[in-house]
Formats: C-alpha cells, structure tokens, sequence
C-alpha cells in the first residue's frame, strides 16, 4: 500500500489501483450512524402503526356511537 500524498489515511493498493481509507475510528462511526438511522426508521415505522391503530379505534367509536 502507498500512502496518498496530502492525506493522513488514504492508501493506494498497488495491484488493483484503489483508494482504501485506513481511519478505523471513521469507519466505526459511520456504523454507528447507519444503526442510529436504522433505529430511527424503525422507532418511525412503530409510531406510524400505532397511529393507524388509534385512528382506526376513534373511527370505531365514532360510528358505534351515531
């Protein structure tokens, strides 16, 4: 691997020419978004169902009641 002139953890892989990033404390942090995103869709989608639920459950009350 050759480090990239002008950055600290970019390395060229000699054989196939890639870039590779080598900031372990980076690539940890952007897991730890993805799973803070992936919470959040998952908290959303939760919420989204009990609101479904309690709009259906209003509704049923609101014609049992006419």
């Amino acid at each position: 691997m050759i480090r990239v002139e002008g950055y600290q953890n970019l390395y060229r892989d000699e054989n196939s020419g890639a870039i590779v990033n080598c900031d372990s404390n980076a690539y940890d942090t952007y897991l730890s978004s993805l799973k803070r995103q992936e919470n959040s869709r998952r908290e959303i989608d939760e919420m989204k169902k009990d609101i479904d639920e309690l709009k259906s459950l209003l509704k049923e009350f609101l014609n049992g009641s006419r």
